[in-house]
């Protein structure tokens, strides 16, 4: 049997090698983790797992500021497709109408700006498995 998938979406690959790191030290083999370099390719990658795999995408972890389509389209996208999947934003530079329409629109579970403690993800994380 396949294991639930944390998938990390982010532009930056320095961004995506440390979310990598973080998750595989907290939580070691109990997921697969999955990447991808912008929402396009998370979408194909969502479909792909879940609808192709039948894959269960547990919680997505997105950076906002992206090429294309901004992480709070991305979300909202999501969650109008897969409502049960945790959505968790990064960002940087986030404008506030933006974390609240994700709030809104795709039951955003939590907002952490860059740069991000570890101990705050990991805190997040849990408590977005556990739903």
């Amino acid at each position: 049997m396949s294991k639930p998938v944390i998938l990390c979406v982010d532009d930056e690959k320095i961004i995506l090698e440390s979310l990598k790191r973080q998750l595989r030290t907290e939580f070691g083999k109990n997921y697969s983790y999955e990447f991808a370099e912008d929402a396009e390719e998370a979408m194909e990658l969502i479909e792909e797992l879940v609808e192709e795999e039948s894959e269960e995408i547990l919680v997505i972890v997105s950076d906002w500021l992206m090429p294309g389509k901004k992480g709070d389209e991305f979300l909202i996208d999501v969650h109008r497709r897969y409502p049960n999947i945790v959505k968790i934003m990064l960002t940087g530079q986030a404008d506030e109408d933006a974390v609240e329409r994700v709030k809104e629109q795709a039951n955003l579970h939590s907002c952490l700006n860059k740069p991000w403690k570890e101990q705050e993800l990991v805190k997040v994380l849990h408590a977005g498995l556990k739903k």
